[in-house]
């Protein structure tokens, strides 16, 4: 009689492994634009990997978070930016605006795109460049129309006549 238990925990064995790897849902809030079709087409392009950081489910719309604990937050359908005095950066011809104003999370805002996406990097545990390149291609099916505009170029020098 032992051995039919001992196979019964045998079997049993590969699933408790295996529910014990699975991380619960990352738990975010959905963006006021979270429903435009756009971030829907952005969502099911994400990769798999982000900045060397596996993908994670997460528990609202048109969202993305990668690592575990996560690193990497992604919202579609954030507030569209104005001009902006922001450093702003091209990284595989997507336009971002960079936050850095929080020690351990670095903002990034696409520019020129509605809708509009957030990426939260965390600073300590991995780099905003690498992450950005990584998801410019899902990013890029938005239609950019609006660009960044060095400081030299955004102050007319020409004199008025």
């Amino acid at each position: 009689m032992k051995l039919p238990r001992r196979l019964a925990a045998l079997a049993v064995l590969p699933l408790a492994i295996g529910l014990a790897g699975c991380a619960p849902a990352v738990v975010m809030k959905s963006a006021p634009d979270a429903a435009n079709t756009g971030c829907a087409e952005v969502t099911v392009r994400l990769p798999e990997t982000v900045g060397g950081l596996p993908i994670r489910e997460t528990d609202a719309q048109a969202t993305g978070a990668w690592g575990d604990p996560a690193g990497v937050f992604l919202t579609c359908g954030v507030t569209v930016p104005g001009p902006s005095e922001a450093d702003c950066i091209d990284v595989a011809g997507v336009d971002w605006l960079r936050d850095a104003s929080n020690e351990t999370l670095t903002v990034f805002t696409t520019y020129g795109r509605d809708p509009a996406i957030s990426v939260g990097v965390d600073a300590v545990n991995v780099s905003g460049g690498p992450v950005l390149e990584d998801l410019s291609s899902a990013v890029s099916v938005i239609e950019q129309t609006r660009r960044c505009l060095a400081r030299t170029e955004a102050i007319d020098t020409t004199p008025n006549d």
